[in-house]
C-alpha cells in the first residue's frame, strides 16, 4: 500500500480472493475484516479453481492468527505490524443513513467502514476493494476508498517490450553479425541502456539491418536467424524474436503479449510441435472466463459441451498449423495422433491441477485473465525440463477485478525482466488479415 500515517484498512472479499496473502502487505496499519467477507468466503471454500484455493488459504491464515480467540480489539499481525480485527456492522446498513435501502454484502461492508470511521475520528479509514462501483459508492457517502495496488505495475504503456530498435549502427557491426561468429560486443552498438538477459534488438544502418539478442551466457549480441517451426514462418521481426525465444532450450519461461491477430498462440503452438520430441507432453490451456456475466451453467449440454466454446480458439490455431500440410502428409496425421494419444492436450487451465509437470511444454493462453497469485501458483509447479509460455493481451481483460495494471501477465513481465532463463516479446503487427488489423487499430 502507499506510504502514509497509520491507517485502518477495511477489506472487501474480492481483495482476499485476488491475493490470499494480503494481510502480509499492510505493514504497521490495522486491517478490518467485515464478517460479511467471511460469509462470502464460505461459498468459495469448495472447489479446485484458484479462487477456491485463495478462500481456503485465507481462512486458514486467519484461523492460525486466532489461535486463542478473536478479541474485539483484534489480534497483532506481528512485531512492528498492525492488528487484524473481525467485526460486523453494529446497526446493519442503517449506518449509511438511509442512502442505500437494499441490504447487500457490499452495503454491509460499506456500513462497517462508516462505523469504524465514526469510532476513530481523525484517523484515516480506507475501504480497499477491487470493485470500482463499490469504490464510487464509498466516495458518495464521504468515505475514502482505494484499489488494492500491492501487485500493480506502474504504467502498462511503459511495460518492458523485450525488443529495441537501434538506428545508426556501424556497417562493421552489422557485417560481423553475418559472419561465422554471428556475435559482437554490445559496446560496438552504443546502446542507450544496459541490455537485459535475452533482450532483442533490431540493429539498423540505412538499408542494412540485423536481428540480434543479448545472451546472458557470454554477455554478447548474437544474430537471430529466422527459423521455421512446424510449417510456420515468422512474418516480421517480433515474430522472429518470439520463435527464437520459444525454441531456445536455455529459456524456460517465455511471455508473449500483443493485440489479437499478432500470432502469439500460433507461434507458441508451432514451437511446441517443433520441439515435441524433447518433451513428454504438450499442454495448451486457458482460463475459462464466461463473457457477458453469463455463467457456464447457462450453456446447454454436459460439462464438455459447456467447455467447448471456450476451447475453440485453441483448436482453430491447431487447425491453421495442420492445414499447412497436405492431408495425406505425415505431419498432418501426426498432429491428430498426438491429440488421440494425449501427447498434445488442449484443456481448461483448471483441469491441470494435480497433473505432473515434468518435461512439459506448457502454453497458457489468455494469461491476462489470471491474477499475479494464480500465475505464481502455475509456475511454481514446474518440474524438471518444463518450459512455460504465457500469452495474452494485457489490455483485453475479461474479468471484473483485473485491469491492465493488475493482471498476472503484466505483473509477470515486470518482475521477470533480466532473468537469464526468461524472454519476453511484445508483438505489435497483426498478421491475421488486413481487416482484422484495421478493426484492432481503429474500433
Amino acid at each position: 500500500m502507499t506510504k502514509r500515517e497509520k491507517s485502518t484498512f477495511v477489506l472487501d472479499t474480492n481483495v482476499v480472493l485476488h491475493d490470499h496473502q494480503c494481510l502480509d502487505h499492510f505493514q504497521e496499519h490495522d486491517v478490518v475484516i467485515p464478517i460479511t467477507v467471511l460469509e462470502e468466503l464460505d461459498s468459495f471454500k469448495k472447489g479446485s479453481d484458484p479462487i477456491n484455493f485463495s478462500a481456503r488459504s485465507f481462512i486458514r491464515q486467519l484461523d492460525s492468527l486466532a489461535d486463542e480467540g478473536m478479541p474485539p480489539e483484534g489480534i497483532s499481525l506481528g512485531a512492528g505490524r498492525g492488528r487484524v480485527i473481525v467485526r460486523h456492522a453494529m446497526n446493519g446498513i442503517s449506518a449509511l443513513e438511509g442512502i442505500f435501502t437494499e441490504d447487500t454484502p457490499d452495503h454491509r461492508i460499506l456500513a462497517v467502514t462508516v462505523e469504524v470511521q465514526k469510532e476513530i475520528p481523525g484517523e484515516s479509514v480506507v475501504l480497499v476493494t477491487k470493485d470500482i462501483n463499490l469504490r464510487m459508492k464509498a466516495l458518495a457517502v464521504g468515505m475514502t476508498a482505494e484499489d488494492y495496488i500491492t501487485d500493480k505495475i506502474a504504467c502498462p504503456d511503459d511495460l518492458y517490450s523485450g525488443s529495441t530498435l537501434v538506428e545508426g549502427v556501424s556497417e562493421t557491426a552489422i557485417t560481423a553479425l553475418y559472419e561465422d561468429t554471428c556475435s559482437i560486443d554490445p559496446e560496438q552498438v552504443f546502446l542507450e541502456e544496459e541490455p537485459s538477459a535475452n533482450q532483442f534488438y533490431i540493429l539498423r544502418n540505412g538499408s542494412r539491418s540485423a536481428l540480434a539478442y543479448h545472451s546472458p551466457a557470454d554477455k554478447k549480441l548474437h544474430r537471430v536467424k529466422k527459423s521455421r517451426a512446424f510449417g510456420i514462418d515468422p512474418r516480421n521481426a517480433e515474430q522472429a524474436f518470439a520463435l527464437h525465444a520459444l525454441l531456445d532450450p536455455d529459456v524456460q519461461l517465455v511471455t508473449l503479449t500483443g493485440k489479437a491477430g499478432t500470432g502469439k498462440t500460433l507461434l507458441a503452438l508451432s514451437a511446441a510441435l517443433e520441439l515435441r520430441k524433447k518433451f513428454r507432453q504438450l499442454y495448451l490451456a486457458r482460463p475459462v472466463v464466461p463473457l457477458s456475466n453469463r455463467d457456464m451453467g447457462f450453456l446447454p449440454g454436459d460439462i464438455q459441451s459447456k467447455l467447448d466454446p471456450y476451447m475453440h480458439p485453441l483448436w482453430d490455431n491447431l487447425g491453421v498449423i495442420r492445414n499447412k500440410f497436405a492431408r495425406e502428409s505425415n505431419e498432418f496425421k501426426m498432429v491428430q495422433d498426438m491429440v488421440d494419444s494425449e501427447k498434445l492436450i488442449i484443456t481448461p487451465l483448471a483441469y491441470i491441477r494435480g497433473r505432473s509437470l515434468n518435461k512439459v511444454f506448457f502454453i497458457v493462453d489468455e494469461a491476462q485473465n489470471l491474477t499475479p497469485h494464480e500465475i505464481k501458483t502455475i509456475i511454481t509447479r514446474a518440474g524438471e525440463g518444463t518450459k512455460f509460455v504465457f500469452t495474452g493481451d494485457i489490455y483485453q481483460i475479461d474479468t471484473p477485478y483485473l485491469d491492465s495494471r493488475s493482471n498476472g501477465l503484466a505483473y509477470l513481465v515486470s518482475r521477470m525482466k533480466g532473468q537469464s532463463i526468461y524472454a519476453h516479446i511484445n508483438l505489435v503487427r497483426g498478421e491475421r488479415s488486413k481487416l482484422a488489423e484495421l478493426a484492432s487499430d481503429i474500433l
